[in-house]
């Protein structure tokens, strides 16, 4: 690339907001010349990380869903870069990229250096286990395609050993604990529970679905979904009780070991597997990193315009930054919509830069509600703000309808309606073949 002639912006995190972004600025800049569109990320591959607990539970198969970063960018015009982001030399407008292994752990890219003009850091979040002894070394997050697949392998295994307990006459029930109702933690023990109760169509027939396979869900708060409205964590809770669901709340995890997981009011839970989906932070990585502000939880510290407190051409947005809540209270929560509106603003910023146009103004989050899936039961709760100047409560199948066209709208922001429509169709189509449960 000759950086004389043209700008280069790079973005740093290809999740759902920083992939919606370069595509953006790829379609608008990089068709026309106009700028060097870059996108760097650790992985070849995107999947829409609120999909994750249905990879995790088996009710979903990644390859339908997944984006080869490649792929995006010869259609979006933009470059992409496979490796992890390690330093920034803010003097040279640099960053670092470790190099990158194959399978064998043989070198297949190098250690590289990227100029940028414009930099933009969107890697997202990671489970936050507060120091609390054992989390990290015995309980499996799902902050990737990587950790989803290994939970995925993990269940199975398990199911398979107590079945063939089962077989035998002994002990064999499996125990999974959930730390955190949130609703990555309710969305997965949702779909665990349906995925339970049709394993015996794939061999495990020993096993009573129900009885057999215990899933716990610990929250620290009074209730489930705490930072939703009390309505939705009540009804969400006594769909999770029904469905055999055991829901503890107010209960502090002080201690992990292998074999299960210790209370503060003196509780021990034993779980062969066990999932920590309480809390969150940014990336170690981002503390101090090239001397920009970074929050206890690791968060650049951006202002209303999306622009890092320390360097005009560093900007940072989604799950990674913290972005003071202009009509609201404390930061932008880390949503995937919140990532879509910012993606959409920064596009603005950036024609402001580059071009000279207009000051869109400082960024204004609107709050469009929550929704949280309940899997193949049908119900999910959900409140709606913003779209008709208060709040509603629904559920069923329009709540479920509505949860799915999220993942319809992100796949619109990188394809366009004709593509995404054809690709839903197929997905359909392909799934009505195929085992209800991926085992494989």
């Amino acid at each position: 690339m000759n950086h004389q002639k043209k700008p280069v912006i790079v973005v740093v995190g290809g999740g759902a907001g920083g992939l919606e972004l370069v595509t953006s600025l790829g379609d608008r800049y990089g068709e026309k010349g106009l700028a060097d569109v870059v996108l760097v990320d650790a992985s070849p591959i995107h999947i829409w990380k609120p999909h994750l607990h249905e990879v995790a539970a088996g009710r979903m198969d990644m390859h339908m869903h997944r984006l080869e970063y490649v792929a995006q960018a010869r259609w979006h015009s933009f470059e992409f870069q496979l490796g992890r982001m390690t330093a920034i030399d803010r003097e040279r407008k640099t960053i670092h990229i470790e190099a990158v292994p194959d399978f064998d752990g043989d070198p297949m890219l190098p250690e590289r250096e990227l100029h940028y003009d414009y930099l933009v850091i969107a890697i997202g979040s990671t489970v936050n286990t507060f120091g609390i002894p054992g989390a990290d070394a015995f309980t499996m997050a799902l902050d990737s395609t990587h950790d989803a697949e290994r939970f995925r392998q993990k269940l199975v295994a398990a199911c398979m050993r107590a079945d063939a307990r089962a077989e035998r006459g002994e002990p064999h029930q499996v125990s999974i604990a959930i730390i955190g109702a949130g609703a990555t933690g309710v969305e997965l023990s949702a779909e665990l529970r349906h995925t339970s109760k049709v394993l015996r169509a794939f061999g495990v027939h020993s096993m009573d679905p129900r009885q057999d396979v215990r899933i716990t869900l610990i929250e620290a708060a009074e209730r489930v979904l705490p930072a939703l409205p009390l309505r939705i964590s009540a009804s969400v809770e006594g769909l999770l009780r029904k469905m055999g669901i055991d829901v503890l709340k107010s209960e502090r995890v002080s201690e992990v070991s292998k074999d299960g997981l210790a209370t503060a009011s003196g509780q021990f839970i034993r779980a062969d597997l066990m999932v920590w989906a309480a809390g969150i932070k940014a990336p170690n990585m981002l503390a101090g990193l090239g001397g920009l502000e970074s929050n206890r939880i690791n968060q650049l510290v951006v202002d209303d315009h999306l622009t890092s407190t320390r360097d005009p051409d560093v900007f940072a947005f989604g799950d990674c930054a913290a972005c003071v809540w202009l009509d609201g209270e404390g930061t932008i929560p880390p949503r995937a919509q919140a990532a879509h509106q910012q993606a959409s603003y920064l596009v603005k910023i950036l024609d402001m830069r580059l071009f000279g146009k207009g000051d869109p103004g400082p960024f204004k989050y609107k709050d469009f509600g929550s929704l949280v899936s309940l899997g193949k039961t049908g119900a999910t709760g959900n409140l709606m703000g913003g779209i008709i100047g208060g709040s509603m409560f629904i559920e069923g199948l329009v709540a479920r309808v509505m949860y799915r066209s999220l993942y319809q709208m992100h796949q619109i922001a990188l394809h366009g309606w004709i593509k995404s429509s054809i690709d839903a169709l197929a997905r359909i189509i392909k799934r009505s073949t195929e085992p209800h449960v991926k085992l494989h």
